[in-house]
């Protein structure tokens, strides 16, 4: 037996012994808003905007965030009922207008379709280069369901991974689930991947996203990581799973039939020398509160695995100094290491979560004055823009200049990592291209070189 197996057969934490009858997976879609008996009891004028908006943008949200999340006294404010269902504000008001007229006159489903279609054009589906400039080629073929933007560090895209338990309203890979195979990055060809590191020794870094690859059955996870612990993948030193199954379905890791087969799969890959790093997406602090998630902490700390804990700073949700400094001393207590606090990307919904980048920032520093050390290891705020990971680091006045203080934690070429850099101050911007140089300068310093891999990037995608 090993040490996961033993650990997780202890009778104070068998599923009947700590949570009762174990419940099964229950999803709610946009088809199915309607059936949700809570959302019965709203409005119908609040139930007929989130179907209109359901339409344009995925919905998808099961029983344990229904039953165990939402506050449904503090309807809409409450942040996860925000987190995950739909709000009118998610469109323009053109926008809302446009769908909702077509529902009220009983247009057709295909009318509908089209008129979503044509919407979400405009959302900027794939924002950063994630398609033309991240996707890699072998023979000039490209490999789709792989993205490999820093160099140490490869994105795998598996294709039973691409959906979620519920979905994020703000999600900036909201393009994956729409139902068009166009917008979709995903492979079911683990020899791909494979292939792909055995070629590529300057990767250390495996980070399995979606989607959330912790939908898979255990057995379609381990034909993808089973051979990474091979000596031909030495170079590949840590694997990263990026996941919100801690939220949204912690029974993955305590109750579901393959639970105690995948964490001894993750043990095997621990002692096979790997780091094993849980990407966990927490938005909120209240998500951590229940047994459940507590118990699937402590289950993959035991095999020996790390979990880090990332989130964008949204509007509507955690827009709130206190809110994140709770949120990062719970992780510490629990665990879980604070990660990143990320910047709302350009996509989707932005307009509806965005916050300008000085107040970005001001959470950020608010936030962190309230916690000790060990919780002060989340770096941010920070754009994943398309040159790279551009850190907010403050505000200053520079020779008689009020600017931003910003640096590279990640760049498409490393010698731009760690160099700071100046932006004219404006208080109402909210991503890297509504700055200007500070200092009468009329470019960045990496804007020639990123100009020119956008071209040659565009060139080669055509």
């Amino acid at each position: 037996m090993t040490k996961i197996a033993a650990q997780i057969k202890q009778p104070s934490v068998t599923p009947e012994g700590l949570f009762g009858s174990t419940k099964r997976f229950k999803v709610y879609t946009e088809r199915h808003i309607d059936q949700i008996p809570q959302v019965q009891k709203l409005p119908e004028e609040q139930r007929f905007a989130m179907r209109v908006v359901a339409s344009v943008l995925p919905f998808r949200v099961n029983q344990y965030v229904i039953d165990e999340l939402i506050d449904w006294s503090n309807i809409p404010q409450d942040p996860l009922f925000q987190l995950t269902f739909p709000q009118p504000g998610m469109l323009t008001p053109e926008q809302f207008g446009r769908m909702a007229a077509l529902f009220r006159e009983g247009a057709d489903r295909t009318v509908i379709r089209e008129t979503a279609s044509a919407i979400r054009d405009d959302l900027n589906p794939h924002p950063a280069g994630q398609r033309e400039l991240n996707v890699p080629k072998v023979d000039k073929e490209r490999i789709e369901g792989i993205q490999h933007k820093y160099r140490e560090t490869v994105l795998f895209f598996p294709s039973q991974g691409q959906t979620c338990h519920s979905y994020c309203t703000f999600c900036f890979r909201w393009a994956q689930f729409v139902g068009d195979k166009e917008l979709r990055f995903a492979t079911n060809e683990a020899s791909q991947l494979h292939h792909y590191l055995r070629k590529h020794t300057e990767v250390t870094d495996l980070l399995i996203t979606g989607g959330d690859p912790m939908v898979m059955k255990t057995r379609h996870f381990k034909a993808y990581l089973e051979p990474l612990l091979e000596p031909a993948f030495d170079h590949v030193t840590n694997i990263r799973i990026g996941t919100k199954a801690l939220s949204f379905w912690p029974q993955r890791f305590v109750t579901d039939g393959d639970a105690e087969e995948l964490l001894g799969l993750i043990e095997r890959a621990v002692g096979a020398g790997k780091q094993v790093a849980f990407m966990a997406h927490f938005n909120h602090w209240r998500e951590m509160e229940t047994e459940l998630c507590h118990e699937a902490i402590r289950r993959i700390r035991a095999t020996g695995a790390v979990i880090r804990s990332q989130s964008p700073l949204i509007r509507h949700i955690n827009d709130d100094a206190d809110v994140w400094a709770r949120m990062w001393r719970t992780q510490t207590r629990l665990g879980v290491y604070p990660y990143y606090m990320f910047i709302e990307r350009d996509t989707g919904s932005k307009r509806y979560f965005e916050l300008p980048l000085v107040r970005a920032w001001e959470i950020y520093r608010d936030a962190m004055k309230q916690v000790s050390g060990l919780a002060r290891t989340a770096r941010g705020p920070s754009m994943s823009a398309g040159p790279g990971k551009i850190e907010v680091q403050g505000v200053a006045e520079v020779a008689g200049e009020k600017v931003f203080v910003l640096r590279f934690i990640q760049g498409r070429n490393p010698d731009w990592v760690q160099r700071p850099f100046f932006a004219r101050f404006n208080p109402d911007a909210t991503w890297l291209h509504q700055l200007k140089p500070a200092f009468g300068e009329e470019k960045f310093f990496f804007q020639d070189e990123y100009d020119t891999m956008c071209r040659e990037a565009m060139f080669e995608f055509d």
